[in-house]
């Protein structure tokens, strides 16, 4: 009878341990939706008594059906994600760099072959919204259906009446290189069973219909999260940890929370405004490497009105603190050059003396123009100076409103050594916290980037 006791107990307490166990589990694996954490009451798109969300803005309701889909695929960002580097607008081909493997953006464009050109508007909206193909293959989420599911119909149908406008690309996208299991098509139905809800925007009655409008763009549309949330093991979004900042592949992708230390909280709306409109707010930095891409093919061609609504939406998210970002240093340096310690590689200041100055000045603040200004950039004060060691390899030349940006690119001129060396002058000089990049980390990034 003891025995029977003592084994009822060890079976109680294991019973209570799997659900302990599970219970942890399924906290760390199921995420909340993209909006639960605004709470409220929500209706359906027809429902909604506002104005609607969806479509486009007041001023092209009147336009054609081409005309309103180009204006939501800008939005959505198709074009960036479905060209290669030098390759044919939306003609496929494009890296993902996974954990898992590396992925290739397929040809949309309408070839009949190698594109989407027998898709159906009923095929294109499955691959939307749950991301099924026509020949019922799963989809990875790459492709940001998990987002895109929220979009209406009649958006979905506009942004395909766009793409089967466009100039017709036969070009076949490189064979995907995912290592076993990730490779096998059909765990993306059960990954899509936990983490793609499969329902459309249901605006929030007790918020405004600016703030709905942002919502629809930010967590549809223009899928943020996708680039700004962290991940779980099952590489869905945590929105527990919703905008607080992560890494893409060799860049990071920083806070855009209200947090005012870590995040974008001490941004005014006008500064918010410039930096999506144009890439680039005064004190505050520019933009670089995929999210200059963003600015320039989507966010740029976005009309006031939309812009605004983003703002709005963005004014809403709770404030997460990211540990190792200090607030940005905000007053200029010394206009004279930065004696380092001598554990610092003197090479930093040399090559800055010899290829930085001229544009970015010894104090930071550049005597040519605010987009070349270091002081008050969050990449230079972020220790981990990533997006500063690629801004040095690969530079940037992108059109904006007042005109052509243009950084070379020093990758090809100076070893990893030099790159690190720059680099650590550079967040030592101008930043707030220096960095400790190494000429192995410099490697990494070549990598990463040339994959």
């Amino acid at each position: 009878m003891k025995a029977v006791s003592i084994r009822h107990r060890i079976w109680i307490i294991g019973a209570v341990g799997v659900l302990i166990v599970g219970a942890v589990i399924a906290w760390v694996m199921l995420p909340p939706r993209a909006l639960s954490f605004a709470g409220g009451n929500t209706v359906t798109l027809s429902s909604y008594r506002g104005a609607s969300p969806s479509g486009v803005p007041a001023e092209l309701h009147s336009a054609d059906l081409v005309t309103r889909g180009k204006y939501l695929s800008e939005a959505a960002d198709c074009e960036v994600c479905h060209t290669a580097e030098g390759g044919r607008p939306f003609a496929g081909g494009r890296a993902f760099r996974t954990p898992f493997g590396v992925l290739y953006s397929p040809n949309i464009t309408a070839d009949p072959e190698t594109g989407i050109g027998t898709w159906t508007e009923e095929d294109f909206i499955a691959a939307i919204h749950k991301g099924i193909a026509k020949n019922g293959a799963r989809l990875y989420p790459a492709f940001p259906y998990e987002s895109y599911t929220l979009l209406e119909d009649a958006d979905v149908r506009a942004i395909k009446a766009y793409i089967f406008s466009l100039p017709v690309a036969r070009v076949r996208s490189p064979p995907n290189g995912l290592k076993f299991p990730f490779n096998q098509r059909w765990l993306m139905g059960v990954w899509s069973a936990f983490y793609n809800p499969d329902q459309r925007f249901r605006p929030l009655t007790d918020r405004t219909d600016e703030w709905n409008r942002g919502a629809y763009l930010v967590e549809g549309l223009a899928h943020c999260g996708d680039c700004h949330t962290p991940r779980n093991l099952a590489q869905a979004l945590d929105n527990r940890r919703k905008f607080e900042g992560t890494v893409i592949g060799a860049w990071a992708a920083y806070n855009i929370t209200q947090d005012p230390i870590s995040g974008v909280g001490e941004w005014s709306d006008a500064e918010l405004i410039d930096y999506l409109h144009a890439g680039h707010a005064v004190a505050r930095g520019a933009a670089g490497g995929p999210m200059a891409e963003v600015i320039d093919a989507s966010l740029s061609n976005l009309l006031p009105a939309d812009i605004r609504a983003i703002v709005t939406y963005l004014r809403s998210i709770p404030a997460i603190r990211t540990r190792d970002l200090a607030a940005p240093k905000a007053s200029p340096a010394s206009d004279m050059p930065k004696r380092m310690n001598a554990a610092a590689d003197p090479r930093g200041e040399q090559i800055f003396a010899g290829s930085c100055t001229s544009c970015h000045g010894w104090s930071g603040v550049s005597p040519l123009t605010s987009d070349a200004t270091l002081i008050g950039d969050r990449a230079v004060n972020d220790a981990s100076a990533v997006n500063v060691a690629q801004m040095i390899l690969s530079g940037a030349n992108r059109r904006t409103p007042q005109g052509l940006v243009f950084m070379p690119a020093f990758g090809s001129a100076y070893s990893d050594t030099e790159i690190a060396a720059v680099a650590n002058y550079v967040t030592s000089r101008f930043g707030a916290t220096p960095s400790h990049l190494t000429a192995r980390d410099i490697a990494e990034f070549r990598r990463l980037s040339s994959q």
